[in-house]
């Protein structure tokens, strides 16, 4: 990523807030035959007072695809972003438009889980989304027994990560605030999500 100051991101704890609330993460790997890329959801393992370290998994046969094995690999994940119009910008910024993200790169070599830690693993994923709707449904014995075969899962401990954190810290104060206003507003470019993030990077900097 581009090596800008203003914009990097050196708090562990962001890091982790930014892979908990954007669990949907694409994995990819520098292999004999090229680079390969798949997407996957993911948790963190554990707590904050733990190691850093990324809880996935591919299905089969991507793990040989991707041939995991002594490499690192690259996780990358986004976080809300969106497309910023100069029409926004008060009249002493200058009229370009740009792109607001938020974004980490994370670096590891995976390690392979035992079939049990994979059952667990894949359990706990479910749980982390099913306990949000009305009426969620787990995963079984039964169930983790019939599809976890089809899986392999993956520990990833981040041994250096990459973040960026580009929320319009470069503009006035108006801009800002006229930039937040549209976010929030009906329109093509409404995103309110993004307006969220920025408005929480804004207050981490001043």
């Amino acid at each position: 990523m581009r090596d800008n100051p203003l914009h990097e991101e050196t708090d562990e704890g962001e890091v982790r807030r930014l892979i908990a609330e954007n669990p949907w993460v694409t994995i990819v790997s520098h292999t004999e035959d090229g680079l390969i890329a798949s997407h996957y959801p993911a948790l963190l393992e554990g707590e904050d007072d733990r190691p850093l370290a990324i809880l996935t998994h591919v299905g089969r046969p991507d793990d040989r695809v991707h041939d995991f094995g002594e490499r690192e690999v690259l996780v990358i994940v986004a976080g809300p972003h969106g497309y910023i119009s100069p029409s926004w910008y008060s009249e002493q910024a200058i009229e370009a438009p740009t792109w607001n993200f938020s974004v980490v790169h994370c670096y590891g070599v995976p390690e392979i889980l035992a079939p049990e830690d994979n059952k667990r693993s894949l359990a706990r994923l479910v749980e982390s989304f099913e306990r949000r709707v009305d009426r969620p449904v787990y995963l079984s014995a039964a169930t983790a027994d019939r599809f976890a075969p089809g899986t392999v899962g993956l520990r990833i401990p981040i041994t250096r990560w990459v973040c960026k954190v580009k929320m319009s810290q470069d503009k006035d104060a108006e801009s800002r605030h006229q930039v937040l206003a549209a976010l929030r507003q009906p329109g093509p470019y409404a995103n309110p999500a993004l307006a969220d993030e920025m408005e929480r990077a804004l207050l981490r900097r001043t």
